[in-house]
C-alpha cells in the first residue's frame, strides 16, 4: 500500500516514513500542503496523512482541495491542538480520522490500519435498506442519485443497515466502529449529521432517526 505523509518537521517526516516502511508501506514524504495536492494529483494512494500546521498550504486547506477535486482517499490529520473545534473543523472539511501530538508510532500506525481496512460486511459486496444500497468496493451509497462516502461513513452506514432492528447509541459506534481511537460522542454525532444530509442528498426514503439518548436507528420516511 502506498501512503502520502504531509509533515513539515523534517525529523518526525523522516521517523515516521522510516517507521511506515519497516511496516511494508510504499511511502512519499512530503514537507508543504502545496506538494501534498501536487502528488495526489500525480499518483494514487491509499491512505493520506496530513499535518494540520504547515507552510505554503495548511493540512485542511489542502484537504478541502483535495475533497472538491474528488479524492477520496481515507486522510488521517495530525494536529498538535486536541480542542474539539480542531477535531471538528478537521472532520468538516472531509478527514476520516484525527491524531494529536505527541502521539507514540504504534499508535499512529493503529490509525494507518484501520484507514486503509475496508470492513467486510459479511461477504456481501452490496447492502440494502428499502431503496438503498450501499457498495462495498466503491464506498457508494446509492438512491435516486449515488454519493461516496468517506471510510469512516461508510462504516457508520453499514453498521447502521446490519443493526436496523436496533437503536444503536453513540457508545454503540464508538465501541463498534472507532473502537480503541480516540473519539467521543461528538465525533458520532457529527457522522450522523454527514449521513443524513447524504441521504437527502440522494433523495432516499431512508432517514437516520433517533438522538443520542435514545439512539440512532434507520427508518424508511416519507421522502
Amino acid at each position: 500500500m502506498k501512503i502520502l505523509l504531509a509533515e513539515d518537521t523534517v525529523d518526525l517526516n523522516k521517523a515516521v516514513c522510516t517507521m511506515l516502511q519497516m511496516q511494508g508501506y510504499e511511502v512519499c514524504g512530503v514537507f508543504d500542503g502545496e506538494e501534498a495536492v501536487q502528488k495526489t494529483e500525480e499518483d494514487g494512494f491509499d491512505c493520506i496523512i496530513l499535518d494540520i500546521m504547515m507552510p505554503k498550504k495548511d493540512g485542511i486547506t489542502a484537504l478541502k482541495e483535495l475533497r472538491e477535486k474528488g479524492t477520496q482517499t481515507p486522510v488521517l490529520l495530525l494536529t498538535a491542538k486536541s480542542e474539539v473545534d480542531d477535531r471538528v473543523n478537521g472532520l468538516e472539511a472531509g478527514a476520516d480520522d484525527y491524531l494529536s501530538k505527541p502521539f507514540a508510532m504504534k499508535e499512529l500506525l493503529a490509525r494507518v490500519k484501520a484507514l486503509t481496512r475496508r470492513t467486510q460486511p459479511f461477504g456481501n459486496k452490496t447492502l440494502t435498506f428499502s431503496d438503498l444500497k450501499l457498495r462495498q468496493e466503491s464506498l457508494e451509497m446509492e438512491a435516486d442519485n449515488t454519493v461516496v462516502l468517506s471510510v469512516k461513513e461508510w462504516e457508520c452506514m453499514q453498521f447502521l443497515i446490519r443493526h436496523s432492528k436496533e437503536a444503536l447509541t453513540p457508545a454503540h459506534f464508538i465501541e463498534q466502529i472507532w473502537k480503541d481511537e480516540e473519539a467521543g460522542e461528538e465525533t458520532v454525532l457529527l457522522y450522523i449529521n454527514y449521513l443524513r444530509q447524504k441521504l437527502f442528498s440522494i433523495g432516499s426514503v431512508v432517514e437516520v432517526t433517533g438522538d443520542r439518548e435514545k439512539g440512532f436507528q434507520l427508518m424508511e420516511g416519507k421522502n
